[in-house]
C-alpha cells in the first residue's frame, strides 16, 4: 500500500513538473510534445553526454522544424511519456523497432547519405542490418557517431564479415590488417550501384584504380577483363595463398581459363577467346609461365598481344 502511495506521489510531481515546463518553455510545442527540457528532468545523464552530440544541432535547426525537441525527433511525442511517470509502452524506443522502421526515422533527416544507388537499394538495408548497428547514435563526443579510425572501422565491419576479415590473414592480401587501409576504402557501407557496394572511382571504374592509377589506361589494346569485368577475374581482392593474389596457384591455369582451345571453339568454329599458337607446347617449362613474354596483361600501348 506504501508502496503504492509512493509511486502516485512520483507521478503527481512528475505531472505538475511537465505543465510548469509547459507554461515556461518560450517555444512552441505542438500538441503531445513535452519539449527537451523536460526530457533532460529524468534522463539527466543522458542529456548532459548528448551536449556534446553532433545530432543536439537539431535543437536550434527551424529548417526542420524540431526547434526545442531534438530527443522527439527519433522517439516522437513524449508528453504521454512524461505525464505517465515514464512508462515505456507510451514512447518509441528506436533500438527496439524493426530495421526498416528505424531506417524510416533517420532518413527522415539523413536522405541524401554519400551512396550511389541510397541506402533503402544497399545490401546492408536488404538485410536488415539498421542504421544503429554501425552509429551510436547517443554518442557523447563529436564525431562519435561515425567510427573513423582506421582500426575501429576495420573492427567494427569485422564483428559481421568475420569471413572476410580471415581472408586477410592469408601470405598475400592488402594490407588491412597492419592498418594501412580500412574496408571503406573499397566498400561504400550505405550503397553502391557496384557489385558488393564497392566504391567508384572516376566515374564507374572499380575503387582499385585508385590506388593502382598505373592499371588505369585506357590502352590501344586493352586485356579484355579490365573492361568487360573487374580486377576479381584474375585476383582473389581481400587475401590468398598465391602471390600477387591470384585466384589460381599457377600462372598458365589462370590465364588458360580464357585462353584455350575449347570444345565450343571447335565445334562451331568461332574462338572463345584468343587461342595460344600450336607451337605453345605446355609441356615445355619456358610456356608454362605466360607473363614471361605477355608482361602488359593489363593492357598495352603499342602491343595487340600485350609482349610488351
Amino acid at each position: 500500500m506504501r508502496g503504492n502511495k509512493v509511486t502516485l506521489n512520483i507521478t503527481i510531481m512528475v505531472v505538475t513538473a511537465v505543465r510548469a515546463a509547459a507554461q515556461t518553455t518560450p517555444i512552441s510545442l505542438p500538441p503531445g510534445y513535452a519539449g527537451t527540457d523536460m526530457c533532460a528532468t529524468c534522463h539527466e545523464d543522458t542529456a548532459k553526454l548528448f551536449v556534446q552530440n553532433p545530432h543536439h544541432a537539431i535543437e536550434a535547426d527551424k529548417r526542420r522544424g524540431w526547434e526545442g525537441r531534438a530527443c522527439e525527433s527519433c522517439h516522437g511525442p513524449g508528453l504521454k511519456h512524461a505525464e505517465s511517470g515514464g512508462s515505456p509502452e507510451e514512447i518509441r524506443n528506436p533500438s527496439k523497432l524493426a530495421a526498416a522502421a528505424l531506417d524510416k526515422i533517420c532518413l527522415t533527416c539523413h536522405f541524401g547519405p554519400p551512396a550511389h544507388a541510397g541506402r533503402l537499394m544497399s545490401s546492408h538495408a536488404k538485410n536488415q542490418v539498421s542504421c544503429t548497428k554501425c552509429h551510436k547514435i547517443h554518442a557523447d563526443t563529436p564525431g562519435g557517431i561515425v567510427a573513423r579510425k582506421v582500426s575501429a572501422v576495420n573492427e567494427q565491419c569485422g564483428t559481421c564479415h568475420t569471413n572476410v576479415m580471415s581472408q586477410f590473414q592469408q601470405p598475400y592480401h592488402h594490407r588491412l590488417p597492419e592498418g594501412a587501409m580500412s574496408c571503406v576504402d573499397c566498400h561504400n557501407p550505405h550503397g553502391s550501384i557496384r557489385r558488393a557496394m564497392t566504391q567508384s572511382f572516376g566515374a564507374n571504374e572499380p575503387a582499385c584504380i585508385g590506388c593502382h592509377g598505373d592499371k588505369r589506361g585506357p590502352y590501344t589494346f586493352e586485356h579484355p577483363p579490365m573492361r568487360f569485368g573487374s580486377c576479381a577475374t584474375c585476383h582473389d581482392v581481400h587475401g590468398s595463398a598465391n602471390p600477387r593474389m591470384l585466384t589460381r596457384p599457377v600462372v598458365q591455369q589462370l590465364c588458360l581459363e580464357c585462353h584455350a582451345n575449347l570444345p565450343f571453339a571447335v565445334a562451331t568454329g568461332k574462338a572463345a577467346g584468343v587461342v595460344p599458337p600450336s607451337f605453345h607446347d605446355l609441356r615445355s617449362v619456358r610456356f608454362q609461365n605466360c607473363t614471361v613474354c605477355h608482361q602488359k596483361i593489363h593492357g598495352s600501348y603499342v602491343d595487340r598481344n600485350l609482349l610488351r
